[in-house]
């Protein structure tokens, strides 16, 4: 009779221990360890041992780049899918994580690719349904709907594919393991099984991954690590807009940003995502200016408003949509504090228009003139940006690759910018330089005792 033990694993970072703990003894997790049984694995058969070549002999040709056929997707990958490379793709529930690969699949099946797409929570009727709407019904694209790993396995034998997605690890199985599909054991073993089909094969494998509550992988961490790329797809649910990530990439850079726009035919390349941003921007309106962010290497033009009200509450509010609430509470101490413009007995709103979240720090500068502007209630004027990071001392820092942000200000039809005194300029637009939060207040017509006039 086969011995069994019980065992306790993180699901943050798969550590084991032999008994229940509140907190993780590797990575200090709390409440992350889940009881699952360890059942002893037969020993492997020997195999052949692999024979170390020089580098220089190997042929590069394996190592070429098939692309996916959606442009958005091939720059986040640098070109496209590696052969037996494994990527991992996660969002939220409802962000067209699906959709996407469902597109890339129907468009490499059109290029010659042969893909298999294991469907383990959908039919082949509703795959079918949803590749038909999304104009993808390709003969090389081969679907089928299971959920053991042994059957996966045989249909890859069977059908000897070039691409194969999985929808999703969480829910595919090993009957041979202990634990019910997505546990800590199943996913792990399983995913490392797939990562040694595709390095032997030469097989490009997809797995879509689902995240927690808060936005984390669901299952092992160590999930993270054996797979060669990590896609984060993410969006806000009541905006179109997609936006995909590279978080982990060993085949290229994890700086660029892939846009998508949901359609009733599926997910839409954004190409030009600044215009789009600005389309709806209304002239002449207090608290709202233009930010060239970067995200990742890729220069946006974004709205960042700001509403300032009266509040009769003990203590005022703050909410910020698209921007850091920690970030926002410095802004506005450092207005109050170093350019006497008085927010405390008020309730702010700042956000970033479009549904896109910005995080660094260069959009600082935009955001202090926005919550002025509407304090205030002058407009700043509609041809200008504004970009910099604001220390505690009210004084102005250069944001990275200012001129690739002026560059394409200029290109959208901005004539000016406000920026620190040490950035350097670009053609097409004329630069505002200035050393600190009031001079740049100064030099777009806000004042303090214009806010007293207001006040």
């Amino acid at each position: 009779m086969t011995r069994t033990r019980v065992r306790h694993s993180c699901t943050d970072c798969g550590a084991q221990t032999p008994r229940w703990l509140g907190r993780c003894p590797e990575c200090g997790a709390w409440n992350t360890l889940v009881e699952e049984i360890a059942v002893p694995m037969a020993r492997a058969a020997s195999t052949t041992m692999p024979t170390a070549v020089s580098i220089n002999l190997i042929d590069p040709i394996g190592a070429q780049r098939r692309a996916t056929g959606v442009p958005e997707l091939d720059r986040v990958l640098d070109g496209g899918l590696v052969p037996g490379s494994v990527t991992l793709l996660v969002g939220e529930p409802g962000m067209g994580k699906s959709t996407l690969m469902l597109q890339a699949l129907g468009r490499m099946a059109a290029d010659g690719a042969r893909c298999l797409l294991v469907s383990a929570e959908e039919s082949c009727e509703q795959v079918r349904m949803r590749a038909d709407r999304l104009g993808v019904l390709e003969p090389s694209l081969l679907v089928v709907s299971d959920t053991s790993l042994h059957n996966v396995l045989a249909q890859v034998d069977a059908v000897a594919p070039d691409v194969l997605a999985i929808d999703s690890i969480q829910t595919v199985h090993d009957p041979e393991l202990p634990g019910s599909p997505g546990s800590v054991t199943q996913v792990r073993e399983c995913a490392q099984r797939l990562v040694r089909l595709a390095k032997e094969r030469g097989i490009s494998v997809v797995l879509v991954g689902h995240v927690t509550k808060d936005g984390q992988l669901a299952g092992p961490r160590a999930l993270e690590h054996v797979v060669d790329t990590v896609l984060q797809f993410e969006g806000d649910r009541h905006h179109a807009l997609r936006m995909l990530r590279a978080l982990k990439h060993r085949f290229g850079s994890t700086h660029e940003l892939g846009l998508f726009e949901m359609g009733e035919v599926g997910l839409i390349d954004v190409p030009d995502p600044s215009a789009l941003f600005l389309t709806d921007r209304r002239a002449g309106l207090p608290g709202s200016i233009v930010a060239p962010v970067l995200e990742g290497a890729r220069p946006l033009l974004v709205e960042v408003q700001a509403l300032v009200n009266s509040s009769t509450a003990p203590m005022p509010r703050r909410s910020a949509q698209g921007l850091e609430s920690s970030r926002l509470a410095m802004l506005l101490a450092v207005l109050d504090a170093r350019a006497g413009v008085s927010v405390a007995d008020v309730d702010v709103y700042a956000s970033v228009a479009g549904g896109v979240r910005v995080i660094e720090a260069g959009a600082d500068l935009a955001v202090a003139i926005a919550v002025a502007s509407a304090r205030i209630g002058v407009a700043v004027p509609d041809d200008l940006v504004a970009i910099g990071e604001i220390g505690l001392g009210g004084e102005l820092r250069q944001a990275g690759q200012t001129p690739r942000r002026l560059a394409e200000a200029a290109r959208l039809g901005f004539r000016r910018a406000i920026v620190p005194a040490s950035s350097a300029g670009v053609e097409g637009i004329e630069l505002i330089r200035v050393g600190s939060v009031v001079e740049a207040l100064a030099a777009v017509g806000l004042s303090v005792d214009q806010q007293r006039a207001a006040s």
